[in-house]
C-alpha cells in the first residue's frame, strides 16, 4: 500500500509541464510586478500566448462555447490523474484515510478566493447541485409564490415547476430588458412583482442566454427588507467577474467550478451565510449532528476526490492570471468579434457592450438568417462551435471565448458570419 507520506512526497517533486503551465505562472506573475495596468495587459499578445498554451485544446476547432463547460489547463488535468490513480492503489484508505481531509485545504481556498467564511463554502459538483440544494431545501407552502424571471436557468426553472407539482407553490417569471443598461429598472421589475405571497427569488448574476449583468446586491436588499430570501444563480459569474462575496451580500450563491475557474468537470460550491445553514435541508440527508454545519451538504455517498482537490490547481491558474486582468482580457476577446460585426446594418446585439453590463458571453442575431440554421453552418463548413439561442422574446448566437482563445480564431469566426451576411446560407 502507498503510504500517505511516500504520496504527499510525491506531490511536492517538480511535474511534467507539457504546455507550458510554469511558463505562464511566470509570465503573469511578472506581469503583475510591473503594475501593469488590466486593460493594457489584456491587450498584450505575448503575455496571453503563455495561457493559450497551458491548455491541451484542439485547435481543429474553435470553441467558443466556453460558458457551457470549458477545459482545464494541462497541469489541473495532471493533477486530477495522479489524485485518481492514487485513489485506486487503496480506495478505502485512500479516499476516507488521506484524500478526504485534503478538501478542507481546498475549501480554504475557495472561500479566500469567494471572500468568506470556510465554514460557508461546500464543496459540490457543479451549479445545479448547488441550486437545486437551495430551490428544494427551503421550506416553502403550498401558494407560496417564488419570483424569477423569464431568462434564469432552463434546468433551475424545472426545478421550480416540479416543486409546482409537486407541493403546490406557485412560479412568477418576469421579463427584463434585451440587453438592460439601466440596472434600477431590472431591480423595479422584481419590485414591481412581489406579492403578498412571494416567499423567495431567484435571480443569476449573470444570465446565461445574454450575458447580462444583474444587480445583484440591489436586488438582495430590496427583498431582505421585505423579509424575502434570494438565491443567486451564480454559475456564470465566479472566476469569470473580479467580486467578492460582500459585493452581492447574499445568503445563498451557488456556482459550478468548470466554467470560467477552469476546475475539473463536475465540481462547483455552494456558499450559504452561516445564520443560514441550519435553516437550509441539504439534497440528501445527513445526520442531526451535522444540521449547523456546511458539510451536510456534502453528503451525497462515495464520490471522486480528485475532481475536487485538482480544484486546487485551478485555484492556483486563476490567482496567477489575476482576477481583473483576467475580466478584462476576456471582455477584450468580446470586443474584438462583436465591435466588427455590430458595424454590419443586419446584425443585432443583445448584448450591452458597456463593460459596467457583460464581459465574455455575448449573444448576437443575423437579421433574417435563422439562428439555428447559422449555428449547424458555422460548425458544418467551419468547425465553429457556438450555441443557438431561441427564446420566446429574442434569438441569436452566443459566442464564448476564453482566454485561451487567439484573435486568430475570432477573425476566422468574424470572416464567416460576414461572408453569410454577404452571400446567404449556401442550399
Amino acid at each position: 500500500m502507498v503510504s500517505r507520506r511516500a504520496f504527499l512526497g510525491a506531490l511536492a517533486l517538480p511535474l511534467f509541464d507539457p504546455r507550458g503551465f510554469v511558463a505562464a505562472m511566470e509570465a503573469f506573475q511578472g506581469a503583475s510586478a510591473t503594475g501593469a495596468a488590466p486593460s493594457d495587459a489584456a491587450r498584450d499578445e505575448n503575455l496571453w500566448r503563455f495561457a493559450q498554451d497551458a491548455f491541451t485544446v484542439d485547435r481543429a476547432i474553435i470553441n467558443l462555447n466556453n460558458g457551457g463547460v470549458s477545459p482545464a489547463p494541462a497541469r489541473v488535468q495532471d493533477a486530477m490523474r495522479r489524485y485518481l490513480e492514487y485513489s485506486n492503489t487503496a480506495p478505502a484508505y485512500v479516499l476516507w484515510e488521506v484524500l478526504g481531509p485534503q478538501r478542507e485545504g481546498v475549501r480554504q481556498r475557495l472561500a479566500r478566493a469567494f471572500g468568506c467564511d470556510p465554514e460557508e463554502i461546500a464543496i459540490t459538483r457543479n451549479a445545479s447541485e448547488s441550486l437545486e440544494t437551495c430551490q428544494l431545501g427551503l421550506d416553502l407552502e403550498r401558494g407560496d409564490e417564488v419570483l424569477t424571471s423569464n431568462q434564469d436557468y432552463p434546468r433551475m426553472l424545472t426545478t421550480y415547476e416540479q416543486r409546482a407539482r409537486r407541493d403546490g407553490i406557485v412560479l412568477k417569471q418576469i421579463s427584463l430588458p434585451i440587453p438592460c443598461e439601466d440596472p434600477a429598472e431590472i431591480v423595479r421589475r422584481f419590485e414591481a412583482a412581489i406579492g403578498a405571497r412571494t416567499r423567495l427569488i431567484h435571480v443569476c448574476h449573470v444570465i446565461n442566454i445574454t450575458g447580462q449583468i444583474v444587480p445583484v446586491r440591489e436586488i438582495v436588499e430590496m427583498a431582505r427588507a421585505r423579509g424575502i430570501p434570494v438565491i443567486v444563480d451564480g454559475a456564470h459569474s465566479f472566476a469569470h467577474l473580479a467580486f467578492a462575496a460582500s459585493d452581492l451580500d447574499c445568503d445563498y450563491f451557488g456556482t459550478s467550478l468548470h466554467k470560467w475557474l477552469f476546475a475539473p468537470h463536475g465540481t462547483g460550491f455552494l456558499f450559504v451565510r452561516r445564520a443560514k445553514i441550519r435553516g437550509l435541508w441539504p439534497l440528501m440527508a445527513a445526520p442531526a449532528v451535522l444540521d449547523g454545519d456546511i458539510r451536510k451538504f456534502e453528503e451525497i455517498g462515495t464520490h471522486p476526490a480528485a475532481n475536487s482537490l485538482a480544484i486546487g490547481e485551478a485555484l492556483a491558474f486563476h490567482e496567477a492570471l489575476g482576477a481583473e486582468r483576467k475580466e478584462a482580457r476576456l471582455r477584450y476577446l468580446r470586443d474584438y468579434w462583436a465591435k466588427r460585426l455590430r458595424a454590419h446594418e443586419r446584425v443585432r446585439l443583445h448584448t450591452s457592450l458597456d463593460p459596467r453590463y457583460s464581459c465574455a458571453i455575448a449573444t448576437v442575431e443575423l437579421l433574417g438568417i435563422d439562428t439555428a440554421a447559422m449555428q449547424k453552418h458555422l460548425w458544418a463548413r467551419h468547425r465553429i462551435h457556438t450555441v443557438a439561442i431561441k427564446h420566446p422574446e429574442f434569438e441569436g448566437l452566443r459566442v464564448t471565448p476564453s482566454v485561451y482563445t487567439t484573435l486568430g480564431e475570432l477573425d476566422r469566426f468574424s470572416d464567416a458570419v460576414e461572408k453569410v451576411l454577404r452571400d446567404g446560407l449556401p442550399g
